[in-house]
């Protein structure tokens, strides 16, 4: 298939934010040294980095195991974690290696002094996650956790609120949500707190997407941030492939010379996109 040769280009801008480069950083050391290390929760929303550093020695442990490992150290991921956490640390005399996201840690201070100032909380994130739980957390998990504003219509909020977003979340809906609060008529203090990392690449990747015949976006399927920059690609290139790893590539997908971009997420490994990189160049 020599002819086919698709020409390949990586996006430079793609891969890991510096929370989650500074989370394995710390991890890849601790490993060297001990062996072993326990993470609570997945380190990182990509299948294929946990792996890579499950065989360096890396356990993953949910919030029940803590009580069962006594004086070991843990590490607390990007995302953060519920005050509740650090309690149950401190009484099992766990040592928290805590390589929380200075963005994360400082929303999570913001939202702190909001409810302590007894305003009323809305969260605009995904139900469940991770870092949304620790947000939560700092608000006795009192705040509002919303994910699509359909959910705030038969709920009785009162007239001033406050509101905050997950910092991975798409900015361009975070204004939309914004702008139907005001247009419903509360006395609405909106905070945006999408981290910039996330959001330039929302500008920075139409002007990269547009350059090719199809893209190729490699993220893992639980990450949050991986699922608005798909859409911020399929927007400005219809032609755009969703896939985790290399082997979910078809021939099929592409036409032969076709100008392939690859792009992912701020949780997806360059490794992993330089493996699939490697595929479509056997194609």
């Amino acid at each position: 298939m020599g002819d086919y040769q698709l020409k390949v280009t990586i996006d430079q801008d793609s891969g890991f934010c510096f929370g989650v480069v500074y989370a394995i950083d710390m991890a890849e050391e601790i490993l060297a040294e001990d062996g072993y290390l326990y993470c609570l929760g997945d380190i990182v929303h990509n299948d294929e980095e946990v792996e890579r550093l499950k065989a360096k020695g890396l356990k993953i442990i949910e919030h029940a195991d803590l009580v069962n490992i006594p004086n070991e150290k843990v590490l607390i991921r990007a995302h953060g974690e519920a005050p509740e956490t650090y309690r149950i640390a401190l009484e099992n005399n766990i040592t928290l290696i805590d390589a929380s996201c200075p963005v994360v840690l400082k929303l999570q201070n913001r939202i702190k002094t909001s409810f302590d100032a007894d305003e009323k909380i809305l969260i605009f994130g995904k139900h469940g996650h991770a870092e949304v739980v620790g947000l939560q957390g700092q608000t006795n998990n009192e705040a509002l956790v919303f994910q699509d504003i359909a959910e705030l219509d038969n709920v009785e909020l009162p007239h001033n609120i406050t509101l905050y977003s997950q910092t991975t979340k798409s900015m361009e809906k975070f204004y939309q949500v914004k702008d139907q609060l005001l247009e419903r008529g509360y006395a609405l203090k909106a905070n945006d707190t999408i981290c910039r990392q996330v959001s330039n690449r929302d500008k920075d990747l139409p002007e990269f997407v547009s350059k090719f015949d199809k893209i190729v976006f490699v993220s893992g399927r639980k990450s949050s941030n991986g699922k608005v920059l798909f859409e911020v690609c399929r927007k400005h290139n219809p032609n755009t492939y969703f896939i985790s790893s290399a082997s979910e590539l078809q021939n099929t997908m592409f036409a032969p010379g076709d100008k392939v971009g690859i792009a992912g997420a701020t949780s997806t490994p360059m490794w992993l996109m330089q493996e699939v990189k490697a595929e479509l160049e056997k194609f």
